[in-house]
């Protein structure tokens, strides 16, 4: 484990910290689930836009596992006077606006794929460096809560991203969106870099390329329930983004919806999964600081794969919207411990944002193989019979997720 604080931090300083990770989901709540889905038809076929989505998402999350380490590793070596946090997380933030604008005038697909991947370096440039701002200042005794507050501040953003670019999309005013959220995305990394203070650090010691790119490795056998934690991470985020990748391709297709009908219903799906999750994540996070975390992650993890079998029996809209009640409750509890798990068994070498940006990759990881393997696999067993690719790659996610649940048990260092 990490060296950790010990002064309790108030409420309102972790909500100030839970600015920069509302407008960052916000950035992935409008994109992934609805805006970018819809725009890829814009540039490649119909009967090939599984394969053209798998691409660009693997394509930017490639990106994203690069650099969110690296970025972690440098502010964890940062002298800069105004903090070794906050410098990152404006820089990476301003980049990623620009990456947005990229996206919103693009003209091909190859031009619309590499500001995608601007905006996946910069933003995970930001992101790495914020991790560590967590266990910078978080005392053991309240990482579930803090936890359950990121959380819920990940769902609300998510649910207000994917409403606001449901809602313009629907209306074929796409490329408002590409605005609104630069304007969020800004406006929240610079709400937390004024209310978060940070003191500078003194200059550290030198360290030659070689010593800093070992420094990546983390041994597996030496640090287990870190490996498990990774492990376990990565099998869930695999089935999730297996998911979530193709809902909207999964709503037009099964329910004969035009392609502005489909972002609408995908967001409003979106909307009652996260709300639903919202409502359990503070509750979890705290619960977790008291009774222990694996318990609750992986019940939350199993729960998630069950009501998501309800994909794979064709069901009714009305019935999509109990399966997203369930599946939101799930997937609130699940992230809201998530984090403070893996805080918790981090190796102690002085360099949290490095690991974290490491384990994170179990998140990104997955955004590049759910789709790069799924998308080739949906548009082939569709062209052998209709519809059926999504029962496949369906029930592959749920497999997954189970698996990332009960394996979560291996960890033997945290509760």
């Amino acid at each position: 484990m990490i060296d950790a604080p010990t002064r309790p931090v108030p409420l309102a300083e972790l909500l100030w910290l839970g600015f920069y990770w509302f407008a960052s989901s916000f950035h992935w709540g409008a994109l992934i689930t609805v805006l970018i889905p819809a725009e890829v038809l814009r540039f490649v076929p119909e009967s090939q836009k599984g394969a053209y989505l798998g691409g660009l998402f693997s394509g930017g999350a490639v990106m994203a596992m690069m650099v969110s380490p690296i970025s972690g590793a440098l502010s964890d070596r940062s002298a800069l006077p105004m903090g070794r946090r906050r410098p990152f997380v404006l820089a990476g933030a301003l980049v990623n606006c620009l990456g947005l604008i990229g996206m919103r005038y693009a003209h091909t697909y190859l031009a619309y794929t590499g500001s995608y991947v601007v905006v996946q370096a910069a933003n995970n440039f930001a992101g790495g460096a914020f991790n560590g701002l967590l266990p910078d200042k978080v005392p053991v005794a309240q990482r579930g809560l803090a936890s359950g507050i990121m959380g819920f501040m990940m769902m609300i953003g998510t649910i207000s991203g994917a409403l606001v670019s449901g809602s313009l999309v629907g209306q074929g005013h796409a490329d408002a969106v590409y605005w609104i959220v630069a304007g969020v995305l800004a406006t929240g990394a610079g709400i937390t870099a004024y209310g978060v203070r940070e003191s500078p650090m003194p200059p550290p010691s030198s360290l030659s390329w070689g010593e800093f790119l070992r420094s990546f490795w983390i041994d597996p056998r030496q640090n287990r329930d870190f490996a498990w934690m990774f492990g376990t991470r990565a099998l869930v985020m695999l089935g999730f983004y297996t998911l979530i990748s193709f809902l909207q391709f999964f709503l037009k297709d099964t329910f004969h919806l035009t392609p502005p009908q489909a972002a609408q219903t995908t967001a409003k799906l979106s909307a009652v999964t996260i709300a639903a999750g919202a409502g359990v994540t503070l509750l979890a996070g705290w619960l977790s600081d008291r009774t222990g975390r694996k318990g609750i992650v992986s019940t939350a993890g199993i729960f998630l794969a069950l009501t998501g079998a309800g994909l794979l029996f064709r069901p009714t809209l009305s019935s999509l919207l109990w399966i997203a009640v369930l599946f939101g409750i799930g997937y609130g509890a699940f992230t809201s411990v998530d984090w403070a798990l893996a805080v918790d068994v981090l190796p102690s070498n002085g360099s949290p944002a490095k690991d974290l940006g490491i384990w994170a990759i179990a998140n990104t990881g997955p955004q590049v193989l759910a789709p790069l393997a799924a998308g080739p696999v949906l548009d082939a067993f569709n062209r052998y019979s209709t519809n059926l690719g999504y029962s496949v790659v369906f029930a592959a996610a749920i497999v997954y997720v189970i698996l990332g649940s009960i394996l979560v048990w291996n960890i033997k260092g945290a509760r």
